[in-house]
């Protein structure tokens, strides 16, 4: 049944799609691992093909549905700016710090794919199948951490990258977030921080984790 699954999910999936992901993704080329590149292009390839999205630049650009909604830009702004910025606070560290044993092509993979659940939590046919029976599927049924953990094991990623996807937003609260995690779970929160404070947020849209002042 597990291997019939992984043939349905794998049967849309292009080398026009694969060569899109890579396309809009130019990052990937600071992993030196080839198989880690090719493992995070297929993780977004089968996000895609099994979605209403024909490409990242297609996802709505926020950080969860309807909510930390960008002004402007898409989906490949926020994932690429995650990963540049996972990669300098990395860099840096390793500068500064080089008894910090950092992984830099997880921390780059786990940039690359934190969000690669989004297009299973962002499709509208999955959120009207939610919001029609929430009693039945929840709502949603999964985020897109854990989904996005789900496609980095189902097509090979390492354990490491799968823990970034699964634990960069609020269910790490959950755990506890490994070295290269917390590198992302940094750029993640900065980013969003960082355009909230700009003014690059549509009003209304703001989570209330980021709302100031806390109420006590």
């Amino acid at each position: 049944m597990a291997f019939e699954h992984l043939q349905s999910l794998m049967s849309n999936v292009t080398d026009e799609l694969r060569q899109r992901v890579r396309d809009e993704l130019p990052e990937l080329a600071e992993m030196r691992d080839q198989s880690l590149r090719d493992k995070s292009v297929e993780a977004w390839a089968i996000a895609l093909a099994n979605s209403s999205y024909p490409s990242i630049s297609a996802i709505p650009p926020s950080g969860n549905p309807s909510k930390m909604v960008l002004k402007r830009g898409d989906q490949t702004d926020h994932i690429r700016g995650v990963t540049r910025l996972s990669i300098v606070i990395a860099d840096e560290f390793a500068r500064s710090n080089p008894d910090l044993r950092i992984d830099r092509d997880i921390v780059v993979a786990g940039g690359i794919c934190h969000d690669v659940g989004k297009p299973w939590e962002y499709d509208p046919d999955n959120r009207k199948r939610w919001q029609d029976s929430p009693a039945r599927f929840g709502m949603p049924s999964m985020r897109h951490p854990t989904y996005g953990a789900f496609l980095c094991l189902l097509v090979g990623l390492p354990e490491e990258v799968a823990h970034i996807a699964a634990g960069h937003s609020g269910e790490g609260e959950l755990m506890v977030r490994s070295l290269e995690n917390n590198i992302v779970h940094m750029a993640d929160i900065g980013y969003w921080r960082t355009m909230l404070a700009g003014g690059m947020i549509v009003d209304g849209t703001i989570s209330d984790k980021y709302k100031r002042p806390l109420s006590l």
